[in-house]
Protein backbone atom coordinates (compact mmCIF):
# COMPACT_ATOMS: atom_id res chain seq x y z
CA UNK A 1 0.00 0.00 0.00
CA UNK A 2 1.19 3.51 -0.82
CA UNK A 3 -0.19 6.66 0.85
CA UNK A 4 1.07 10.05 -0.30
CA UNK A 5 1.73 12.45 2.58
CA UNK A 6 -0.52 15.50 2.13
CA UNK A 7 -0.43 17.68 5.27
CA UNK A 8 -3.11 19.99 3.81
CA UNK A 9 -5.55 17.17 3.00
CA UNK A 10 -8.58 16.06 5.01
CA UNK A 11 -6.50 14.32 7.68
CA UNK A 12 -6.33 10.69 6.60
CA UNK A 13 -2.94 10.91 4.91
CA UNK A 14 -1.40 12.85 7.81
CA UNK A 15 -2.73 10.34 10.32
CA UNK A 16 -1.27 7.38 8.42
CA UNK A 17 2.16 9.03 8.23
CA UNK A 18 2.20 10.30 11.81
CA UNK A 19 0.47 7.54 13.75
CA UNK A 20 0.55 4.23 11.87
CA UNK A 21 3.55 2.01 12.56
CA UNK A 22 4.69 -1.37 11.28
CA UNK A 23 2.77 -4.09 13.08
CA UNK A 24 -0.29 -1.93 13.85
CA UNK A 25 -3.71 -3.47 13.24
CA UNK A 26 -5.97 -1.35 11.05
CA UNK A 27 -9.69 -2.03 10.62
CA UNK A 28 -10.80 -1.73 6.99
CA UNK A 29 -13.96 -2.29 5.03
CA UNK A 30 -14.23 -4.31 1.85
CA UNK A 31 -13.12 -2.48 -1.30
CA UNK A 32 -15.44 -0.52 -3.60
CA UNK A 33 -14.27 -0.48 -7.18
CA UNK A 34 -15.49 2.24 -9.53
CA UNK A 35 -12.41 1.80 -11.69
CA UNK A 36 -12.85 -1.71 -13.05
CA UNK A 37 -10.61 -3.18 -15.71
CA UNK A 38 -12.70 -4.02 -18.78
CA UNK A 39 -11.82 -6.49 -21.50
CA UNK A 40 -10.29 -4.80 -24.52
CA UNK A 41 -7.96 -5.67 -27.41
CA UNK A 42 -5.52 -2.97 -26.30
CA UNK A 43 -4.94 -0.66 -23.33
CA UNK A 44 -3.50 2.81 -22.91
CA UNK A 45 -2.69 3.81 -19.34
CA UNK A 46 -2.09 7.47 -18.44
CA UNK A 47 -0.87 8.21 -14.92
CA UNK A 48 0.07 11.41 -13.18
CA UNK A 49 2.02 11.40 -9.91
CA UNK A 50 0.62 9.05 -7.28
CA UNK A 51 -2.13 8.20 -9.76
CA UNK A 52 0.19 5.39 -10.83
CA UNK A 53 -0.96 3.38 -7.79
CA UNK A 54 -4.25 1.90 -9.13
CA UNK A 55 -2.68 1.54 -12.58
CA UNK A 56 0.01 -0.88 -11.37
CA UNK A 57 -2.23 -3.94 -10.76
CA UNK A 58 -4.00 -3.27 -14.05
CA UNK A 59 -0.69 -3.39 -15.90
CA UNK A 60 0.22 -6.63 -14.14
CA UNK A 61 -3.15 -8.14 -15.07
CA UNK A 62 -3.14 -7.24 -18.76
CA UNK A 63 0.54 -8.13 -19.09
CA UNK A 64 -0.10 -11.61 -17.65
CA UNK A 65 -3.00 -12.01 -20.07
CA UNK A 66 -0.73 -11.16 -23.00
CA UNK A 67 -2.74 -8.08 -24.04
CA UNK A 68 -1.19 -5.12 -25.85
CA UNK A 69 -0.68 -2.14 -23.58
CA UNK A 70 1.35 1.00 -23.06
CA UNK A 71 1.83 3.39 -20.14
CA UNK A 72 2.53 7.12 -20.18
CA UNK A 73 3.53 8.22 -16.69
CA UNK A 74 4.13 11.85 -15.78
CA UNK A 75 5.34 13.53 -12.62
CA UNK A 76 7.02 16.69 -11.37
CA UNK A 77 10.45 15.06 -11.43
CA UNK A 78 11.90 11.60 -11.96
CA UNK A 79 12.78 11.36 -8.27
CA UNK A 80 9.16 11.95 -7.24
CA UNK A 81 7.69 9.31 -9.56
CA UNK A 82 6.91 6.27 -7.41
CA UNK A 83 7.70 2.85 -8.90
CA UNK A 84 9.24 4.43 -12.03
CA UNK A 85 12.56 2.49 -11.90
CA UNK A 86 10.82 -0.86 -11.41
CA UNK A 87 8.32 -0.19 -14.19
CA UNK A 88 11.00 0.86 -16.65
CA UNK A 89 13.22 -2.09 -15.80
CA UNK A 90 10.38 -4.63 -16.06
CA UNK A 91 8.63 -3.34 -19.16
CA UNK A 92 11.08 -1.00 -20.93
CA UNK A 93 9.49 -0.08 -24.29
CA UNK A 94 5.95 -0.30 -22.93
CA UNK A 95 6.58 2.50 -20.44
CA UNK A 96 7.11 6.18 -21.29
CA UNK A 97 8.22 8.36 -18.39
CA UNK A 98 7.57 12.11 -18.63
CA UNK A 99 9.19 14.04 -15.74
CA UNK A 100 7.92 17.60 -16.09
CA UNK A 101 11.16 19.26 -15.00
CA UNK A 102 13.09 17.71 -17.90
CA UNK A 103 10.48 16.68 -20.50
CA UNK A 104 7.60 19.09 -20.00
CA UNK A 105 4.02 17.91 -19.72
CA UNK A 106 2.51 14.81 -21.29
CA UNK A 107 1.63 15.34 -24.96
CA UNK A 108 -1.95 14.17 -24.60
CA UNK A 109 -3.02 15.36 -28.04
CA UNK A 110 -0.27 13.40 -29.73
CA UNK A 111 -0.99 10.30 -27.67
CA UNK A 112 -4.78 10.29 -27.99
CA UNK A 113 -4.69 11.13 -31.71
CA UNK A 114 -3.13 7.72 -32.36
CA UNK A 115 -5.54 5.63 -30.30
CA UNK A 116 -7.25 2.82 -32.19
CA UNK A 117 -11.00 2.17 -31.90
CA UNK A 118 -11.65 -0.28 -29.06
CA UNK A 119 -8.58 0.69 -27.06
CA UNK A 120 -9.46 1.08 -23.38
CA UNK A 121 -7.95 4.27 -21.99
CA UNK A 122 -7.36 4.37 -18.23
CA UNK A 123 -6.29 7.52 -16.44
CA UNK A 124 -5.60 8.51 -12.85
CA UNK A 125 -3.89 11.59 -11.50
CA UNK A 126 -4.37 15.31 -10.84
CA UNK A 127 -7.66 16.90 -11.86
CA UNK A 128 -6.03 19.06 -14.53
CA UNK A 129 -4.67 15.97 -16.27
CA UNK A 130 -7.99 14.11 -16.14
CA UNK A 131 -9.98 17.09 -17.41
CA UNK A 132 -7.54 17.42 -20.31
CA UNK A 133 -7.93 13.71 -21.11
CA UNK A 134 -11.72 14.08 -21.13
CA UNK A 135 -11.67 17.16 -23.35
CA UNK A 136 -9.22 15.75 -25.88
CA UNK A 137 -10.92 12.36 -25.96
CA UNK A 138 -14.17 14.15 -26.81
CA UNK A 139 -12.40 16.11 -29.55
CA UNK A 140 -11.06 12.88 -31.07
CA UNK A 141 -14.41 11.08 -30.75
CA UNK A 142 -13.15 8.48 -28.29
CA UNK A 143 -14.83 9.73 -25.09
CA UNK A 144 -16.60 6.38 -24.70
CA UNK A 145 -13.25 4.60 -24.39
CA UNK A 146 -11.94 6.44 -21.33
CA UNK A 147 -12.08 5.25 -17.71
CA UNK A 148 -10.93 7.69 -15.04
CA UNK A 149 -10.43 7.66 -11.28
CA UNK A 150 -10.37 10.96 -9.48
CA UNK A 151 -8.87 12.02 -6.15
CA UNK A 152 -10.99 15.17 -5.97
CA UNK A 153 -14.46 16.07 -7.31
CA UNK A 154 -14.88 17.42 -10.81
CA UNK A 155 -15.35 21.20 -10.85
CA UNK A 156 -19.05 22.09 -10.97
CA UNK A 157 -19.40 24.79 -13.61
CA UNK A 158 -23.20 24.78 -13.83
CA UNK A 159 -25.67 26.00 -11.23
CA UNK A 160 -28.06 23.47 -9.73
CA UNK A 161 -31.17 22.91 -11.87
CA UNK A 162 -33.49 23.50 -8.89
CA UNK A 163 -32.86 25.24 -5.58
CA UNK A 164 -35.71 23.40 -3.86
CA UNK A 165 -37.30 20.01 -4.49
CA UNK A 166 -38.92 17.09 -2.69
CA UNK A 167 -37.51 13.62 -2.32
CA UNK A 168 -39.60 10.59 -1.43
CA UNK A 169 -37.72 7.71 0.16
CA UNK A 170 -40.01 4.96 -1.09
CA UNK A 171 -38.97 2.06 1.15
CA UNK A 172 -39.01 4.25 4.25
CA UNK A 173 -42.31 5.95 3.38
CA UNK A 174 -40.86 9.38 4.11
CA UNK A 175 -41.04 12.53 1.97
CA UNK A 176 -38.91 15.56 2.78
CA UNK A 177 -37.93 18.87 1.20
CA UNK A 178 -34.36 19.63 0.14
CA UNK A 179 -33.24 23.25 0.17
CA UNK A 180 -30.44 24.97 -1.76
CA UNK A 181 -27.91 24.48 1.05
CA UNK A 182 -28.92 20.89 1.84
CA UNK A 183 -28.07 17.52 0.33
CA UNK A 184 -30.27 14.49 -0.19
CA UNK A 185 -27.87 12.55 2.02
CA UNK A 186 -28.14 15.14 4.77
CA UNK A 187 -31.94 15.20 4.86
CA UNK A 188 -32.07 11.39 4.69
CA UNK A 189 -29.86 11.00 7.74
CA UNK A 190 -31.74 13.77 9.57
CA UNK A 191 -34.93 11.78 8.95
CA UNK A 192 -33.35 8.67 10.48
CA UNK A 193 -32.77 6.86 7.19
CA UNK A 194 -29.49 4.86 7.39
CA UNK A 195 -28.01 5.90 4.06
CA UNK A 196 -24.40 4.73 3.57
CA UNK A 197 -21.76 7.32 2.67
CA UNK A 198 -18.04 7.95 2.80
CA UNK A 199 -16.44 10.83 0.87
CA UNK A 200 -19.48 13.17 0.73
CA UNK A 201 -17.96 14.63 -2.45
CA UNK A 202 -19.35 12.36 -5.17
CA UNK A 203 -16.07 10.56 -5.84
CA UNK A 204 -16.29 7.20 -4.04
CA UNK A 205 -19.70 5.82 -5.06
CA UNK A 206 -20.63 4.61 -1.57
CA UNK A 207 -23.94 6.51 -1.49
CA UNK A 208 -25.10 5.45 -4.98
CA UNK A 209 -28.89 5.04 -4.80
CA UNK A 210 -31.45 3.69 -7.26
CA UNK A 211 -33.91 6.17 -8.77
CA UNK A 212 -37.54 4.97 -8.73
CA UNK A 213 -38.92 7.95 -10.65
CA UNK A 214 -37.93 11.49 -11.52
CA UNK A 215 -34.87 13.04 -13.12
CA UNK A 216 -31.53 13.57 -11.40
CA UNK A 217 -29.28 16.59 -11.60
CA UNK A 218 -26.06 14.57 -11.62
CA UNK A 219 -23.09 16.30 -10.01
CA UNK A 220 -20.85 13.33 -9.18
CA UNK A 221 -17.43 12.32 -10.48
CA UNK A 222 -18.15 8.58 -10.66
CA UNK A 223 -20.79 7.92 -13.31
CA UNK A 224 -19.88 8.28 -16.96
CA UNK A 225 -21.93 10.68 -19.13
CA UNK A 226 -23.70 7.65 -20.58
CA UNK A 227 -24.53 6.30 -17.11
CA UNK A 228 -25.79 9.69 -16.00
CA UNK A 229 -28.02 9.87 -19.06
CA UNK A 230 -29.49 6.46 -18.18
CA UNK A 231 -30.78 8.09 -14.97
CA UNK A 232 -31.01 4.83 -13.04
CA UNK A 233 -28.91 5.86 -10.02
CA UNK A 234 -27.46 8.98 -8.41
CA UNK A 235 -24.97 9.88 -5.69
CA UNK A 236 -27.12 11.40 -2.95
CA UNK A 237 -24.21 13.14 -1.23
CA UNK A 238 -23.88 15.69 -4.02
CA UNK A 239 -26.40 15.13 -6.83
CA UNK A 240 -29.83 16.75 -6.73
CA UNK A 241 -33.16 16.54 -8.51
CA UNK A 242 -33.90 18.10 -11.89
CA UNK A 243 -37.65 17.86 -11.24
CA UNK A 244 -39.95 19.08 -8.42
CA UNK A 245 -40.07 15.59 -6.86
CA UNK A 246 -37.80 12.58 -7.12
CA UNK A 247 -38.44 9.11 -5.70
CA UNK A 248 -35.50 7.06 -4.43
CA UNK A 249 -35.14 3.44 -3.32
CA UNK A 250 -34.30 4.11 0.32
Amino acid sequence: MSVLHQPDGRGGSARVHQEVREGDNIAVRGPRNNFRLVEAPEYLFIAGGIGITPILPMIESVDRAGAEWSLVYGGRSRGNMAFAPDLKQAHRDGVTLVPEDTHGRIDLAGILAGVFPGTAIYGCGPEGLLCAVEEMAADFGIAGQIHLERFTPKPQLDEAVLDNFEVEFVRSGITVSVGPDESILGVARAAGIPAPFSCSEGTCGTCETNIVSGRADHRDSVLSPEEQEENSTLMICISRAACPKIQLDL
